[in-house]
C-alpha cells in the first residue's frame, strides 16, 4: 500500500481540493494522512473523513509590520521540527500540498527527508507559501494557463483545480426545506468564503428590501456574522457555514454572488453557475482575486464588481442583469475546456512515486 500525506490550511480553499482527491486516492489503495495546524479550519474540515490528522505549529509570513513577525519565525521552525518527526514516523511515499502557510514546514521537512512533493497553486500567481515550496517541489500543478510561465518549465503542469464530486449531487428540495424557501422566485446564493466577507454582508443586507421583490436569498455569511434581527425575514436564509448541505444549496441556486478565490470560482465553473464576483481588494490581499476575476470575466463566465465600486444600487442592478442573461453565461461555461483535475493529479502522484521507487 502506498502512503501519502496531504497538507494545506488556513482557509477552506487550501483544504477542499485535498478533500476532493480523497475518493480516488482511496480507490487507488492509498493510505492517507493529513498534516495541518493545531486548531485551524483544516482540522475541522477533515474530521468527517476518517483520515489520521497531525497538528503542527505554524506562523504566517507577513509583508507588513506586525509584532507577530518577531515570534512567528520561531513557530515555523518548531513546525518544521514537528513535521520532520511526524514524517519520519509515517514514512510516506509522497506529499501533496495545497498551500497555505502550514504547508511550508511540511514540504521543507519532506525535502530534507528526500520525500517527493507535488504542490498545487490555484491562483493565477503563486502565493508566498508556495513560492517558498516551489524550489523543492517535484511538480507544481496550476489552475490557470497564465500561471505556467511563472513556474519552472520542467515542474509546471496545468491540471485545473480538484472539485468535490458530491457538489454535483445536490438536492434542490432539501435546500428549499432547510431554508424555508419556495419555487415561485429565483434564488440567489451569496457566499463570501469560509471566513465570510463583512463588506459584502453589509451591502447585501442593506439591499434586501429591493432584492426580495424579485429574488430569494441564501446568505452564507461567515463565523459570528449572523444578523439576529433578520432571522425571521421571509425569503432570506442565513448561515455561518455549511458543509454537507452545501451541495443542496448549490443545486437550488439560480445565480451566485461570491468572492473570487480560485477554488470557489472553479466550483462555480464546474457546476455551471452564473456568478457575480466581488474580489477581495488589493489593499486586503496580494491581488490574486482581482486577477482570477478578470480571467473569468474575459472568458464570459462571470460579472465582476470591485469592492471599491460596490453599493446597494450597483449590486441590485448587476444581480438582475446576471439573472436575465444567465443562459449566455451557462453557454460560455459549457464551451470551456475544463480538465479532469482529479484524474490528472492522481496520475502525477502515481508517476512520481514510481519514479522515486
Amino acid at each position: 500500500m502506498k502512503r501519502i500525506v496531504l497538507t494545506g490550511g488556513g482557509s477552506a480553499g487550501h483544504v477542499t481540493p485535498n478533500i476532493a482527491l480523497l475518493p480516488m486516492l482511496r480507490e487507488e489503495g492509498f493510505d492517507i494522512h493529513y498534516i495541518g495546524s493545531y486548531e485551524g479550519i483544516e482540522k475541522k474540515l477533515m474530521e468527517d473523513f476518517d483520515v489520521p490528522y497531525y497538528g503542527i505549529s505554524t506562523g504566517k509570513f507577513r509583508r507588513y509590520l506586525d509584532p507577530k513577525n518577531f515570534t512567528d519565525p520561531f513557530r515555523v521552525v518548531k513546525g518544521y521540527q514537528e513535521a520532520k518527526k511526524i514524517l519520519k514516523n509515517i514514512q510516506p511515499d509522497i506529499i501533496f500540498s495545497k498551500g497555505g502557510f502550514v504547508s511550508v514546514p511540511v514540504v521543507r521537512a519532506a525535502a530534507a527527508l528526500k520525500i517527493p512533493c507535488i504542490i498545487h497553486e490555484s491562483d493565477m500567481t503563486p502565493g508566498l507559501a508556495n513560492r517558498l515550496c516551489i524550489p523543492v517541489a517535484s511538480k507544481v500543478c496550476c489552475n490557470f494557463p497564465e500561471t505556467l510561465k511563472l513556474i519552472p518549465k520542467e515542474k509546471a503542469v496545468l491540471t485545473g483545480s480538484p472539485i468535490r464530486e458530491e457538489l454535483r449531487s445536490g438536492n434542490k428540495k432539501a435546500a428549499l426545506s432547510l431554508c424555508n424557501l419556495h419555487t415561485s422566485k429565483p434564488i440567489v446564493l451569496v457566499i463570501g468564503g469560509s471566513l465570510g466577507a463583512q463588506a459584502i454582508n453589509k451591502v447585501v443586507r442593506s439591499a434586501l428590501p429591493k432584492l426580495l421583490q424579485d429574488f430569494q436569498i441564501i446568505h452564507i455569511c461567515g463565523k459570528d456574522k449572523i444578523d439576529n434581527l433578520l432571522l425571521n425575514k421571509a425569503g432570506y436564509a442565513q448561515f455561518e457555514y455549511l458543509k454537507t448541505e452545501l451541495k443542496d444549496i448549490f443545486a437550488a441556486a439560480d445565480i451566485v454572488v461570491s468572492r473570487a478565490g480560485a477554488n470557489a470560482i472553479s466550483e462555480l465553473l464546474a457546476l455551471r453557475k452564473p456568478n457575480l464576483l466581488i474580489p477581495l481588494p488589493a489593499r486586503s490581499s496580494r491581488g490574486d482575486q482581482l486577477l482570477n476575476a478578470a480571467s473569468f470575466e474575459a472568458q464570459g463566465f462571470s460579472v465582476v464588481i470591485t469592492e471599491e465600486n460596490l453599493d446597494e444600487d450597483i449590486l441590485v442592478d448587476k444581480i438582475q442583469e446576471l439573472y436575465f442573461m444567465r443562459l449566455s453565461y451557462i453557454e460560455n461555461m459549457d464551451k470551456s475546456n475544463q480538465m479532469d483535475a482529479i484524474d490528472t493529479i492522481v496520475r502525477l502522484i502515481k508517476q512520481e512515486i514510481s519514479t522515486n521507487s
